[in-house]
């Protein structure tokens, strides 16, 4: 299994085959790298221009050949067990959901946190940054477990509770209050 450059397993075997399209394919399958950052590679972006901008991996999706591969999450839904993150606005609480590295790419430990450094697959422009969506309870027992993220799992029941806690407080605050009723201030010598 892939570990941290702490040590600690990430939950994954091959971070490829779990990681999504790259981050900077646009949808007309042109790369947004070599469009917006020319400057960080010039050979790249000089190469990706000769070809009219189109992502070299092409549809095949052998992302490992990239030099510039990222796939991050969007963090809406736990990989693993499905909650759903559930935000409230003006609010510091810890999101439910965090994002997880299965690769950290060079900016986050370079070779070591690859893991893929001694990889002979032919081809390979790593490390790469990869991530996936955890919630916090299954973050923590990938890490601190043999738990891997495409266990067949469901939320913890600790998870739920905060879960359906934060949508129950979004509620209230979607119900109607005239300024009136929610600030008058002889409401509370009411009560």
């Amino acid at each position: 299994m892939e570990r941290t450059p702490d040590g600690t397993p990430v939950g994954v075997d091959d971070p490829y085959a779990v990681a999504g399209v790259c981050d900077h394919l646009t949808d007309d399958g042109r790369c947004r790298f070599a469009l917006t950052r020319a400057g960080d590679d010039p050979a790249f972006a000089a190469a990706r221009r000769a070809d009219g901008y189109a992502c070299h991996v092409g549809p095949d999706g052998a992302w490992r050949r990239c030099p510039h591969y990222r796939s991050t999450t969007d963090g809406r839904e736990c990989h693993r067990c499905g909650l759903e993150e559930v935000r409230i606005a003006h609010d510091d609480e810890r999101p439910l959901v965090e994002e997880h590295h299965l690769s950290y790419g060079s900016a986050g430990g370079g070779e070591a946190g690859n893991g893929n450094a001694d990889s002979d697959e032919e081809g390979e422009a790593g490390p790469h940054e990869i991530t996936v969506a955890l919630c916090r309870w299954c973050h923590t027992k990938v890490h601190k477990s043999f738990a891997r993220i495409d266990d067949d799992a469901s939320p913890d029941p600790e998870a739920i509770a905060e879960r359906e806690s934060r949508n129950g407080r979004q509620q209230e605050e979607l119900s109607f209050g005239t300024a009136a009723e929610r600030f008058d201030p002889d409401a509370d010598d009411e009560t």
